[in-house]
């Protein structure tokens, strides 16, 4: 995984974002900041695909199901399948960045994901459908690995968070600039839409270089020098760095290989319970079934016209999302995460007690303004804090030499969850809209709790700290 390949990085990682974004450092090396600016420009078109292909179903479940005739079943299956593809995609992304670089890789990303949009478009039943949704889901699996790497790899260490973080925006960006064009827009065209990022990527691929440390890694020593100065600029001296490269790169291969099993030994049960615990929990408690099918919600709700809702979801998530990067290392892992578990349990149960309110003919003309506020206010709380977060603390609590093998168990926890979490919502609230939304802030509390008695805090805390709690 991407954190097996970036231990030197993870204390820059873990800076504010305004701290890592400071330019002025780098302005003389020949102006070669241009070339990291426009080689991260071109990799987060990654980020924004992902972010399209995740928001593509909320502003459309309605239109779908109507022109192609699905069943409830049939349109969650669509719904949820890309899950089941993005998990088998950042399994096997690792292995593929690895055998054809981190461009190959992000090239091959967008190939599946244009294929998986001309399928969709084309689609005229179930099928075709189901395999275009698949995917593009293979393709944002990989992208949700490669992406970050190579950002991390290609930047000085004085701007690798703040580039970093880009990545994290641009798919919230992607997500909402679907729900938007969704509102607006044919399902069809909305799907020739996101084929659009991967055609930039593509031709931006051609202009940007090869990650030095894969060069390094594989033992093409000229090019990675070629590419190193390239990106620090023609007159810069790259011997120190270069140095430093080769010496990471020796001490990865030396360290020993562990395999999945060999966590859940004693020295490391506990981390892999902290990690694999918050990606349970970031999953249960409702974010793909609320985000993947927010415009049913809304009228499910009662509200005239679902667009305003689903527009309004769309504009608050980038915002909330930047004051989340801010808030990291100003108040800490813990509490962010009590803060934004919180405000998930709190958004649940105004939306649980809309349909309430709504099933027992009580207020009624209070039902859609609890509803669109509920699912407000639980993504502005979830973007700020169950978001990021947890990837942030998965990071930083495993040892070097198992962060590959924890990398793989923690993203197929995820993805997993979120398919069921998917494929479950359309059932669950045509069961009990009210009970949906009470199960998913029950979840809220359990991981308060959890967070309270289970999670250590990081912040400010070297990797060899943070071990030494866990351990202790």
């Amino acid at each position: 995984m991407a954190i097996d390949e970036c231990k030197d990085i993870e204390k820059d990682l873990e800076k504010p974002f305004l701290e890592n974004a400071k330019i002025v450092d780098c302005e003389n090396e020949d102006g070669s900041i241009w070339m990291v600016l426009l080689s991260t420009c071109v990799a987060v078109c990654g980020s924004f695909e992902f972010g399209s292909c995740v928001g593509y179903s909320a502003p459309t479940q309605s239109e779908i199901r109507n022109d192609l005739n699905l069943t409830l079943a049939q349109y969650s299956m669509f719904g949820s399948i890309i899950t089941i593809g993005a998990m088998i995609g950042a399994i096997t992304s690792g292995r593929i960045a690895d055998f054809i670089g981190r461009k190959g890789a992000m090239r091959m990303s967008a190939i599946f994901c244009i294929t998986g949009w001309l399928a969709v478009y084309f689609s005229m039943g179930t099928l075709v459908l189901d395999m275009g949704r698949f995917l593009t889901g293979y393709g944002i699996g990989i992208f949700s690995y490669v992406v970050p790497v190579y950002i991390a790899e290609i930047a000085p260490k004085n701007l690798r968070g703040g580039l970093t973080t880009i990545n994290q925006l641009m798919i919230v960006c992607g997500s909402s600039v679907a729900y938007l064009l969704g509102t607006v827009i044919t399902w069809r065209n909305l799907a020739l839409t996101g084929i659009l990022p991967c055609t930039f990527l593509l031709v931006g691929l051609l202009f940007i270089p090869e990650s030095p440390r894969w060069l390094a890694k594989v033992g093409l020593e000229k090019e990675f020098e070629v590419a190193l100065r390239k990106l620090r600029g023609k007159d810069a001296d790259v011997s120190r760095e270069a140095a430093e490269i080769q010496a990471y790169v020796d001490t990865l291969q030396s360290l020993p290989k562990t395999r999945i099993f060999d966590l859940f030994s004693s020295k490391y049960i506990r981390s892999v319970i902290i990690g694999v615990g918050l990606m349970v929990f970031q999953q249960f408690i409702g974010i793909n079934g609320i985000g993947f099918y927010a415009s049913q919600t809304f009228e499910s709700a009662g509200l005239s016209n679902s667009n305003i809702g689903t527009i309004a979801y769309a504009v608050v998530q980038v915002p909330i999302t930047i004051v989340g990067a801010f808030l990291m290392d100003r108040s800490g892992r813990r509490p962010l995460l009590m803060v934004s578990a919180t405000g998930t349990f709190l958004g649940c149960f105004l939306t649980g007690a809309s349909f309430y309110l709504k099933g027992n003919d009580i207020l009624l003309e209070w039902v859609p303004i609890l509803a669109v506020s509920g699912v407000l206010v639980y993504i502005s709380a979830f973007s700020i804090g169950m978001g990021a977060v947890p990837w942030v603390i998965m990071s930083e609590i495993f040892p070097i030499h198992v962060k590959s093998a924890a990398g793989s168990l923690v993203v197929l926890v995820n993805w997993l969850g979120a398919w069921a979490v998917s494929y479950t919502f359309g059932f669950l609230m045509a069961w009990t809209s009210t009970g949906t939304f009470m199960l998913y802030a029950g979840f809220s509390v359990l991981t308060i709790l959890f967070v309270a008695k289970v999670v250590p805090e990081t912040k400010g805390k070297t990797l060899e700290e943070i071990q030494a709690i866990i351990n202790s």
